[in-house]
C-alpha cells in the first residue's frame, strides 16, 4: 500500500484551495522577468510563503531543462534539530494540485552512499520542501521528487550528491534559501548584495548563516560550480517589502540558475547585441540629452569589469575600461562607453556627426591573475598569446593590453616591449619589482 504524505502548510504558507493555487502560480508565470534562453539543471530558489517569494521560485524552477526525471530538493530544517540530512519514507507527497512521486530508489541509495537517514518527523512541520512542491507540479509532468532536509551538517554532503547525481542529465536540482531575515530594507540589499557577490564570484569566505538560510545547500552548489568551471547566473533579487511595502523588517529573496560555462561566455552568447545596443545608445543619448531605458537581464547586475573600444573607419577613436571589476557590469559599460567617446585623452571628443561611422567593441574582462616569473625570459615563457591579457607594474608606472592586441603585435617580445613604453618605461626595463598579471576576457564586436 502507498504511503501517501498530506500537505504540512497549505492553508498557511500557500493556499489549500486547488483552483485558487492554480491560478496564483499562473499569475507568477504571466509576471515572468525572465528572459533567458538558457536551460538549466540547478537553481537557488527562495522558500517563504508563495505570496511573498513565489513569483521568484517560479523564475528558477521553470529555468529547470523540462527533461529532467528527476528534481532533487535540498532545504534547511527549521523547526527539528538532527545530525546530518534527512530522507521521506512516503511514496508520494500530496498538495492541493494532486500527488507527486517521491523517488524512493535515489533515496535508499542516498542512505547506502551519503549517511542520509529517513526522518519524517523532522520533515512533517518543514515549509522549506514543500513549498517549492507544487511549483514543481505546475511546470513539470511525471517528474520524482528527492526531497533532501539539512540539519546539522558539513556542506560537502551536498557537494558529494551533486557529484554523483549531477552527471545524470535526468536528474534536476533546487537548493531551497531565503537570505537575509528582519533586518530594514536598506540594509537588508546590502546584505543580500554581498550574498550575491560571494555565489556570483564563487567565493564564499566569511559566508555567514545570517546571510542565507539554506547556507549549506548554497556552499555546496558553489563549490560544486566551483569545481567544474561552472558559474550561477542571477535571475532576480527582491525582498518581502515587494508585496507587504513594509521596509522596516524584511526578508531577502534571491534566485540563480547553474550555468555549464564562463559567465562572461554565458553573456557573449546570449546577450553581446544587447551589450553593443546599450553602448550605441549611450553615445546616442549623449547628443539628445534623453534618458533611455533598457530592459536587460540581471546577470549585467553582476560585478564586472569592461572595456569599451569605439573604432572610426578601422582606426582608434577612444578605449577606456576597468581592469578590476568594483561595480555591476552595466554600469561599467554605461560609464566607459562615454569615457571613450569624450575623455580619452589621446582624441578629441566625439562629435555628433561621427556616431554614424563608429563602431564599437567591448571587452569583459576576468579577474587578473599574477604571474609569477624569475626573469623576463620566464615571464614572456609564460604568456599565451591571443588568450592573456596583460598588466605591467613597476612603482607609480602601469599599463594594460587587451587580448585583443596580440593582433597588431603577435610577437611575444615586441608585445611586452611595447607595453611598458605604454606605462612610460623603457622597451628594455627590467627590475625586482617589475610585477605581471594576466587576465582574459571575451570580445564583443558590432559587426
Amino acid at each position: 500500500m502507498l504511503k501517501i504524505k498530506e500537505p504540512s502548510v497549505a492553508g498557511s504558507f500557500y493556499t489549500d484551495d486547488a483552483q485558487t493555487l492554480e491560478s496564483q502560480i499562473k499569475s507568477f508565470a504571466d509576471a515572468s522577468k525572465n528572459g533567458y534562453e538558457y536551460k538549466t539543471r540547478a537553481v537557488i530558489v527562495p522558500h517563504a510563503g508563495l505570496v511573498y517569494s513565489g513569483r521568484l521560485a517560479y523564475e528558477g524552477i521553470s529555468q529547470i531543462d523540462s527533461n529532467v526525471k528527476n528534481i532533487f530538493i535540498f532545504a534547511p530544517a527549521h523547526r527539528v534539530a538532527f545530525e546530518g540530512i534527512a530522507l521521506s519514507s512516503f511514496d508520494r507527497w500530496k498538495t492541493p494540485l494532486g500527488e507527486i512521486e517521491v523517488n524512493q530508489d535515489i533515496c535508499r541509495e542516498l542512505t547506502e552512499k551519503h549517511n542520509a537517514n529517513f526522518n519524517d518527523d523532522a520533515l512533517a512541520p518543514e515549509h522549506s520542501i514543500e513549498i517549492e512542491v507544487p511549483i514543481i507540479q505546475s511546470v513539470f509532468k511525471g517528474v520524482k521528487i528527492i526531497p533532501v532536509l539539512i540539519g546539522r551538517a558539513d556542506y560537502k554532503i551536498i557537494f558529494d550528491i551533486l557529484a554523483e547525481y549531477y552527471p545524470n542529465p535526468e536528474n534536476g536540482f533546487v537548493i531551497s534559501s531565503d537570505l537575509s531575515h528582519f533586518l530594514s530594507d536598506e540594509n537588508a540589499q546590502k546584505l543580500d548584495e554581498r550574498t550575491a557577490e560571494m555565489i556570483e564570484t564563487g567565493n564564499l569566505d566569511g559566508f555567514m548563516f545570517e546571510q542565507a538560510c539554506g547556507a549549506l545547500g548554497i556552499a555546496g552548489l558553489v563549490e560544486f560550480a566551483n569545481k567544474n568551471n561552472y558559474s550561477l547566473i542571477r535571475i532576480d533579487m527582491t525582498n518581502s517589502s515587494e508585496t507587504t511595502n513594509d521596509k522596516s523588517s524584511v526578508v531577502g529573496y534571491g534566485c540563480w540558475f547553474l550555468y555549464e560555462g564562463d559567465k562572461n561566455e554565458f553573456i557573449k552568447k546570449y546577450y553581446s547585441d544587447l551589450v553593443i545596443h546599450i553602448a550605441k545608445i549611450v553615445l546616442r543619448s549623449s547628443f539628445t540629452n534623453e534618458r533611455a531605458t533598457i530592459n536587460y537581464p540581471q546577470v549585467l547586475d553582476e560585478l564586472g569589469a569592461c572595456f569599451v573600444t569605439l573604432e572610426k573607419f578601422g582606426e582608434l577613436r577612444g578605449c577606456i575600461g576597468s581592469i578590476i571589476a568594483h561595480q555591476p557590469l552595466v554600469t561599467d559599460l554605461v560609464q566607459h562607453a562615454k569615457d571613450a567617446a569624450f575623455n580619452d585623452y589621446r582624441f578629441n571628443p566625439v562629435t555628433e556627426d561621427e556616431l554614424k561611422d563608429i563602431k564599437v567593441s567591448v571587452s569583459v574582462l576576468t579577474e587578473p591573475r599574477k604571474i609569477e616569473f624569475s626573469d623576463e625570459e620566464d615571464l614572456l615563457n609564460k604568456m599565451v598569446p591571443n588568450t592573456d591579457g596583460i598588466i605591467v607594474k613597476d612603482g607609480g608606472y602601469q599599463a594594460v593590453y587587451l587580448p585583443v592586441v596580440w593582433e597588431q603585435l603577435p610577437d611575444k617580445r615586441e608585445f611586452l616591449n611595447s607595453l611598458k613604453m605604454k606605462a612610460g618605461l623603457s622597451p628594455t626595463h627590467f627590475s625586482k619589482t617589475f610585477e605581471a598579471y594576466r587576465f582574459e576576457s571575451i570580445y564583443i564586436k558590432e559587426i
